[in-house]
């Protein structure tokens, strides 16, 4: 795409020669001769634009202010025949990218340009990275309807405007990290940088100097000043993953940090503030960790200001068949082919599986399945041995009766006997029923109601 560009000058062969010589680099290029011209033309974008600094009708510097408040991200290029020291700093104090003297070299002017509009358009692919990133993070975008998810969005938009210390629990691939995003692109900081580390991934050494940041000399290697991810993570979130693999020694220089907010960077002696919102995870129990001197009861309390436990993904099999759905949508998009469908023996298998990984499991299994299906619909077939084996073997065959029988009612009969049984072992509830079962909510509420089941929802108390 050709990038916009305007040339603020009263010289008429200035303004021809510009305008041709960017032309002819490919450059749309556009003119305004006077100060009040120029102005008329600021209710278009531009990419970049030339100024002349001294004008008859007005100062270029009031038209450079006057850009600067209505397109804040036009890279702005200042031009004049009077190198001044002073002009030169009170252009760059109200934004301007550069500052060149006539008579300029015509090769040092096209590298200042190229390198201006390369600002502007990291201006706004970062623009763009940010929106992209609050609408994938978003909470509403996390997928889920059981009421235990529902339940942890109600938490997440009570709790995003807080600088309250969040603790996430759950198991590996629950969408622990999924889940400190959303808070943080829905909070306050949501402008500011989402940083975040895995505690276990690192030596204590190492992980000291990512947290905190290192003076030059401070160990062999540190070659200059370094800061760490609390100064990185400035006024946002920093999100702690896996914190219940810290050593005793790393969470006591933690507990320091959130205690004092603030920071001593690795062979420094100055505190330096620091303002982060935390957001810790971790898939251990920290509360036995506690009990076996393993884990800092004051840090625990520290950290577990507000708690959220995921659910494992056998907990919410009602949100299997969306997430397949998503999963299957977002693989399709990125190979370029049609979202395939999948059968309703597939899908049961899927929906009875117990996923050890949950949802990052599940998401690799259809990642996987698209790279190497060439059918429109996905089978059992396609499917892994580890989630045919979990179902179990077919029935022992009965005798088929001479005269023949109704299989769809035969079938029809002992589900809802089965689902009787599962209700009366239940206590009536169809959700643990549902589980008992190996079924989904919605499927286990579809039948009961065909067959006139009963049982209540949900139990008392759940989310």
């Amino acid at each position: 795409m050709s990038r916009k560009l305007l040339i603020v000058d009263d010289e008429e062969s200035m303004v021809e020669f510009l305008s041709l010589l960017f032309s002819d680099l490919g450059y749309h290029v556009e003119t305004a001769g006077s100060a009040v011209e120029a102005r008329e033309r600021f209710g278009d974008v531009y990419d970049l634009v030339l100024c002349d600094i001294m004008m008859p009708d007005g100062n270029g510097l009031d038209l450079l202010k006057e850009l600067k408040e209505t397109n804040p991200s036009t890279s702005v290029i200042m031009m004049t025949a009077y190198t001044s020291s002073k002009s030169a700093i009170e252009a760059m104090k109200l934004g301007a990218y550069d500052y060149v003297s006539k008579p300029f070299d015509v090769e040092e002017l096209k590298v200042v340009v190229e390198k201006a509009l390369e600002k502007t358009l990291l201006v706004e692919e970062n623009v763009y990275l940010r929106r992209e990133l609050e609408q994938r993070y978003t909470f509403s975008n996390i997928i889920g309807r059981s009421p235990k998810m529902q339940a942890i969005f109600r938490v997440i938009e009570r709790i995003a405007k807080a600088p309250s210390t969040v603790l996430v629990h759950g198991e590996s691939g629950t969408g622990k990290e999924l889940i400190a995003r959303a808070i943080h692109f829905s909070s306050p900081r949501a402008e500011k940088r989402f940083m975040s580390i895995n505690c276990g991934a690192l030596p204590e050494g190492l992980l000291e100097s990512e947290l905190f940041g290192h003076e030059r000399g401070a160990f062999t290697g540190a070659v200059k000043d370094k800061k760490g991810l609390f100064q990185e993570a400035e006024g946002g979130t920093l999100f702690l993953d896996e914190i219940g693999e810290l050593t005793l020694a790393m969470q006591v220089k933690l507990l320091r940090a959130l205690q004092e907010k603030s920071v001593r960077r690795v062979g420094g002696n100055r505190e330096e503030p620091v303002d982060v919102r935390i957001i810790a995870a971790t898939n251990r129990n920290l509360e036995e960790r506690v009990a076996q001197d393993a884990f800092r009861e004051d840090l625990y309390y520290r950290i577990n200001v507000i708690p959220i436990e995921l659910p494992p993904l056998r907990a919410r099999r009602d949100d299997i068949s969306l997430l397949v759905s998503h999963f299957l949508a977002k693989y399709s998009k990125e190979l370029g082919t049609e979202s395939p469908r999948i059968s309703l023996e597939a899908m049961a298998a899927l929906e009875t599986y117990d996923w050890p990984g949950n949802v990052r499991e599940l998401e690799n299994l259809i990642e996987r399945i698209l790279a190497l299906s060439e059918g429109e619909t996905i089978s059992v077939r396609d499917l892994p041995s580890r989630l045919l084996s979990q179902r179990g073997g077919p029935p022992e065959l009965i005798e088929l009766p001479a005269e023949g029988l109704d299989l769809e009612g035969y079938l029809e009969e002992i589900r809802g006997q089965l689902m009787q049984q599962a209700l009366e072992r239940c206590g009536g509830v169809q959700t643990q029923a549902a589980e008992l079962l190996g079924m989904s909510f919605r499927s286990f509420r579809y039948y009961a109601k065909k067959s006139g089941a009963g049982g209540s929802g949900e139990a008392e108390g759940d989310p």
